[in-house]
């Protein structure tokens, strides 16, 4: 008997330790994003001094887009991407560079990452 309550005991305490672990990860805040007034236009010449991976804006469909928290957690790899930093990309975003569009949910993902318009 008392070693079912151990083995009981145990579960559940590795079962809490994992729920509280899942929890702290779910909590986790979003990234902060530079302030950019969104009151005034961004120039493309504002967008072109953002052009690494460090630090990735682009310019699409008029929005300007802080890109640089994203880009780790992009499905493919980064390098897809980086070309188009500091860059009008509204036809790379629209064709994903193989006649594609992106999908709703992505178009849906990216107004998070938006900073201003192209003025």
């Amino acid at each position: 008997m008392m070693r079912r309550l151990f083995f009981i005991g145990t579960g559940l305490f590795w079962l809490a330790l994992v729920a509280l672990a899942v929890m702290a990860w779910l909590a986790q805040p979003a990234p902060k994003l530079p302030i950019v007034e969104k009151a005034h236009g961004i120039s493309l010449a504002q967008v072109a001094r953002h052009a690494s991976a460090e630090d990735c804006w682009m310019a699409i469909h008029g929005t300007v887009y802080n890109l640089t928290a994203y880009l780790p957690e992009h499905p493919t790899k980064p390098s897809i991407i980086l070309p188009w930093c500091g860059q009008e990309a509204t036809e790379a975003y629209q064709t994903k560079n193989k006649g594609r569009a992106h999908s709703p949910r992505a178009d849906q993902e990216l107004t998070n990452f938006s900073i201003g318009r192209v003025e």
